[in-house]
C-alpha cells in the first residue's frame, strides 16, 4: 500500500473509500524539529491507543474528530492493527494550536515567565505549521494577512479550549497536571466541516505528576531524562482504569 503521507511519527495511507484513511503511528520520537530522532520498540502502539482513548473522550463530550475506529473496521489491514486507526481524511490547517495551563518549555526560553507558574485563563498559542520556517508563533494580524478569517481562529481557540477542559479532567483523575499540549485541525472532505485531527498522545503534551515537574510525556526524551515507553505504559494503564 503506497503511503499518501509521511509526517514525522505518523504515516497516513489511502482505503477503498476516498473520504477516510488509515494512519499508521511509528516506532518513532523525534525532537528540536526532527534533529533528534530514536526509534523506541512498542512507541506506536501504547500512542495510538492512547489516542484512541482520548479521541473517543472528546466525540462523548460533544468535540468532533477525525477519529473513526482502532483497529480499522471494515478495511483489510496489512500493518500491525495495533498502531493503526481509520479516520475521515481530512485538509490540515497548517497552523498548530498551542494551549497553555502553566509555564513551560519555549515560553519560558522566549520570555521572563518563570516555570512552573500557572497561566489562568489558559494561554493559546497559533504557531506556523511548517518545519523549514522552524513552526514561528504567528499573531492574529499575520494570520488575517495570510488569509485566515477570524471565524476559523475563532473557532480553532474555541475547540481548543473546549479539549483543554476534557483532558484536564481526565489527567487530573490520573494524578498528572496537563502543563501544555499541541494541537491539530483539520476540513473534513466531505463537508467542510472543522475536525480536531493529528493525535492526542503524550507525544505532543506535557504532563507532570502532580505538584512535581516530573514528567510523563515526550520531554523526557528531549531531555534525556528517562524511558518514554515506561511512562507512555503508565499512561495508558492510568487512561484505561479511569474509562
Amino acid at each position: 500500500m503506497k503511503e499518501i503521507l509521511t509526517g514525522k511519527v505518523k504515516t497516513v495511507y489511502p482505503t477503498d473509500d476516498l473520504n477516510t484513511v488509515l494512519i499508521q503511528y511509528e516506532d518513532k520520537v523525534t525532537a528540536g524539529n526532527g534533529r533528534k530522532v530514536d526509534f523506541p520498540e512498542g512507541k506506536g502502539k501504547l500512542c495510538c491507543e492512547i489516542s484512541k482513548i482520548l479521541f473517543e473522550k472528546m466525540e462523548d463530550s460533544g468535540i468532533k474528530t477525525h477519529y473513526l475506529s482502532m483497529p480499522p473496521h471494515g478495511v483489510v489491514v496489512t500493518m500491525d492493527p495495533r498502531k493503526v486507526m481509520c479516520c475521515k481524511k481530512v485538509n490540515i490547517v497548517p497552523i498548530e494550536v498551542i494551549v497553555r495551563n502553566v509555564a513551560a518549555g519555549s515560553l519560558c526560553r522566549q520570555t521572563h515567565l518563570r516555570e512552573g507558574i500557572s497561566l489562568n485563563p489558559p494561554l493559546v498559542e497559533f504557531y506556523l505549521k511548517d518545519d523549514e520556517k522552524n513552526d514561528p508563533l504567528l499573531t492574529i494580524d499575520r494570520m488575517e494577512r495570510m488569509g485566515y478569517s477570524e471565524i476559523l481562529y475563532s473557532l480553532l481557540i474555541s475547540n481548543a479550549l473546549k479539549v483543554n477542559d476534557v483532558l484536564k479532567e481526565i489527567f487530573s483523575d490520573m494524578d498528572l497536571d496537563l502543563i501544555d499540549f499541541k494541537l491539530e485541525f483539520g476540513h473534513y472532505i466531505k463537508d467542510g466541516h472543522l475536525l480536531l485531527a493529528d493525535e492526542l498522545s503524550p507525544d505532543s503534551m506535557r504532563l507532570w505528576k502532580k505538584g512535581t515537574n516530573e514528567s510523563y510525556d515526550k520531554d523526557l526524551f528531549r531531555n534525556n531524562k528517562g524511558d518514554i515507553v515506561e511512562a507512555y505504559k503508565y499512561i495508558l494503564q492510568k487512561l484505561r482504569q479511569i474509562t
